[in-house]
């Protein structure tokens, strides 16, 4: 099909009532000219300019998501326009969450495991953006009241990104809790978490919500970008917008995923330009639900966390979701004393600084590892001072 006729089929994608036979699709443009040409062409649909409601651009990889008319197979038009269906993707929390009693809590056994408590006299993660797309977040939280900073909902774009699940909640508060006194406390208590809400109340979203996360992450300058969720399936346009944060030297921190699987690990995880991460337990071995193997690049506590939850309240969670929010954290703290340093070199030095972990082999016997490691926040910050 050549590009006038694409055009064509864009045209009748927006102006086909909804519920007609309409899939969103992503649109990505080789050429420059031929993204701005078809953004000016969708100004000049006067009659159907309702529909232009339903168009959304991603500008840093040259992209649209529209509503294109039947389904739509992966593929190239003519002229180096893609298409690719927009499919949906789930959040890494695994099990339903487990209520705690609503008292003051101590010290969450994977802060300490990590050993960020040790790396506080000389960084807390102070001022260090993290961009945390997922659910939202609970804005009235006494454990989030000096940790959440300005984000966008792209569910609904004229509302905060208000958490109506809990597993953003969650997240925030293993990075960046700061309630001492009477609540938690989390890996970087002074860094500052930008609720980007892609995902609904059930946990699921559009590969789509995640480019224009990922986007508005980009444009905002944070420094990381946490993100607890995975799809077995390759996107090129997420895959090209992962790249431009890579490029634009934002770390971004992606889940394995939670099928146990030995040998394969979720999207966009896989991505070489993330930082993998998979779940240990506390005694330093690889929790039984959580996705392992060659590329997985660093592990975390991610069985029986708790933390933040909806309504002021903690609950305890499983998933690899839990252990990305604490090498999250610990990359905040690093990135406070040495802000120049880049998504490569940080992945270096968390895979060279990581603690040991323990394979329990058929005799019963916990054996060390001397490849795969999980996340030591105070020595990822004594050998950051050094590089």
């Amino acid at each position: 099909m050549d590009y006038p006729s694409f055009l064509q089929r864009l045209h009748e994608g927006i102006s086909e009532p909804s519920g007609s036979g309409r899939h969103k699709q992503i649109i990505t443009f080789d050429k420059p000219h031929q993204y701005w040409e078809c953004l000016s062409y969708l100004k000049k649909m006067k009659p159907e300019l309702a529909g232009l409601r339903q168009v959304q651009p991603a500008r840093l990889i040259r992209a649209l998501i529209a509503p294109l008319p039947g389904r739509e197979r992966l593929g190239k038009y003519h002229n180096g326009v893609t298409v690719e269906e927009d499919t949906r993707i789930k959040i890494h929390g695994e099990t339903a969450p487990i209520p705690r009693a609503e008292k003051k809590l101590a010290m969450p056994w994977g802060v300490k495991q990590v050993r960020a408590y040790k790396a506080w006299p000389s960084s807390t993660g102070n001022r260090i953006r993290i961009g945390v797309i997922d659910t939202g977040a609970d804005f009235q939280h006494p454990d989030l009241r000096h940790s959440l900073a300005r984000g966008i909902n792209l569910l609904n774009r004229t509302m905060l990104p208000y958490d109506d699940n809990g597993h953003g909640t969650h997240i925030a508060g293993t990075i960046a809790a700061s309630n001492y006194d009477e609540g938690m406390v989390g890996v970087a208590p002074r860094a500052l978490i930008h609720p980007v809400k892609a995902f609904d109340h059930n946990g699921a979203a559009y590969v789509s919500d995640i480019i224009l996360g990922i986007d508005w992450c980009v444009l905002n300058r944070v420094d990381i970008i946490n993100m607890s969720f995975g799809m077995k399936s390759r996107s090129k346009a997420l895959l090209d917008m992962v790249n431009k944060a890579y490029h634009n030297g934002i770390v971004v921190v992606a889940s394995s995923g939670n099928e146990g699987k030995r040998r394969s690990i979720d999207y966009p995880a896989r991505y070489s330009q993330t930082i993998s991460v998979g779940a240990t337990d506390k005694y330093r071995r690889i929790a039984p639900f959580s996705n392992r193997g060659q590329f997985v690049d660093i592990y975390a506590p991610g069985e029986k966390i708790v933390s933040s939850w909806i309504h002021g309240r903690h609950h305890e969670m499983n998933g690899t979701s839990m252990a990305t929010s604490h090498v999250t954290g610990s990359i905040a703290l690093l990135l406070s004393l040495r802000p120049e340093l880049g998504p490569a070199e940080i992945k270096a030095l968390l895979k060279r600084t990581a603690t040991p972990l323990r394979l329990r082999k058929s005799t019963g016997r916990n054996l060390l590892s001397t490849k795969l490691g999980e996340v030591d926040a105070f020595r990822l910050i004594q050998e950051g001072m050094k590089s």
